[in-house]
């Protein structure tokens, strides 16, 4: 007989109250996969889109909310496994393409990584979907530098202050925008150099000051639209706008002469879609330059708010409120 788990299934989609829990097949990780007990789920922003049905997983994924877990490993082939430098029992934290809100998922080898020893299972959670798509696209697409400044749009977001951390402890001035004083300071706190409340300030006139017109050289984007133009405006010759997320709309109009002119770079990326190969080569690149900053202390996970599987509404109706400072995580307990 299959063994069932708890999962958080989207019953109907819209609002986080058709987030319930419900029962599924304990997974069966199939070639390079190994099965995971999952002891926290992080909470995401590509979650609240699938659950509005905006954002549907991709082909041959499960079609269950949750693209971060940490737990121990309690399956998968043998071989596998010592490829890896993995054994059963083993905790990891691992990158899914879906499939997370529940007590057990199978991920591919290749995204999985060893929680450093000083890092808790809530904290663990709350690495991969962040730690990957910011090592991704500010280090791998936006080319950031030591030396160089890093604009981050939204500080204070799960994104935000992986970002802030991260630019930080490789050499990078640091610059964000949050929507409260309170927020601002805490990305200072964080590491931040400068922190702009766009609700009181223009950020493209506060760019200015801050770098003596120079610009910056990286925008971290996760609102698109309007800010494009803005952005534009923002970065220094030879600068590089990366756009993850579309919050502010699809559509954008800019000064395209200030591209030629500066010789911009205007790119973006998705991580969930990528093959397998594309997020193990991240995870690799993670334990060798990020992982050693996890186990010093010098870059920190950064929680705001755990709750149990069966809060997940809760969980995402306080991401869409925008409050929060940092990751929100859901824990499985018996």
């Amino acid at each position: 007989m299959n063994r069932v788990m708890r999962a958080v299934e989207i019953t109907a989609f819209g609002p986080p109250e058709g987030l319930k829990l419900g029962e599924r097949p304990v997974p069966t990780p199939g070639p390079g996969e190994l099965l995971i007990r999952v002891a926290a789920s992080g909470i995401n922003r590509p979650d609240v889109l699938q659950r509005k049905g905006h954002y549907a997983p991709p082909p041959g994924s499960s079609d269950l909310p949750g693209l971060e877990v940490a737990g121990v490993v309690e399956g998968g082939e043998a071989e596998t496994l010592a490829q890896a430098g993995l054994r059963i029992g083993d905790r990891v934290c691992a990158l899914l393409a879906g499939g997370g809100y529940a007590e057990w998922c199978v991920a591919p080898v290749e995204q999985c990584l060893p929680v450093p020893a000083n890092l808790s299972d809530v904290e663990a959670a709350s690495l991969p979907e962040t730690f990957f798509t910011v090592w991704s696209n500010v280090f791998d697409r936006g080319r950031l530098q030591a030396g160089e400044v890093l604009l981050v749009q939204g500080g204070s977001s799960g994104i935000g202050v992986t970002a802030i951390q991260l630019a930080r402890a490789r050499g990078a001035t640091v610059v964000v925008t949050a929507g409260s004083d309170d927020k601002c300071a805490a990305c200072l706190a964080l590491g931040a150099h400068h922190a702009v409340n766009y609700k009181t300030h223009d950020f493209v006139a506060e760019v200015q000051r801050i770098t003596q017109g120079r610009g910056v050289d990286v925008i971290l984007d996760m609102v698109a639209g309007d800010y494009v133009s803005r952005e534009v405006e923002c970065l220094a010759e030879d600068g590089r706008l990366v756009i993850i997320a579309v919050q502010g709309g699809v559509k954008a109009e800019f000064n395209a002469s200030l591209v030629l002119r500066k010789r911009l770079t205007v790119t973006g990326s998705t991580l969930r879609p990528r093959s397998v190969e594309f997020k193990g080569a991240i995870a690799r690149a993670l334990r060798k330059d990020v992982w050693p900053l996890l186990e010093s202390g010098a870059v920190r996970p950064v929680i705001h708010s755990t709750l149990d599987a069966g809060d997940a509404a809760q969980a995402h109706a306080l991401m869409e409120s925008n409050q929060h400072i940092g990751k929100i995580v859901l824990t499985w307990t018996a």
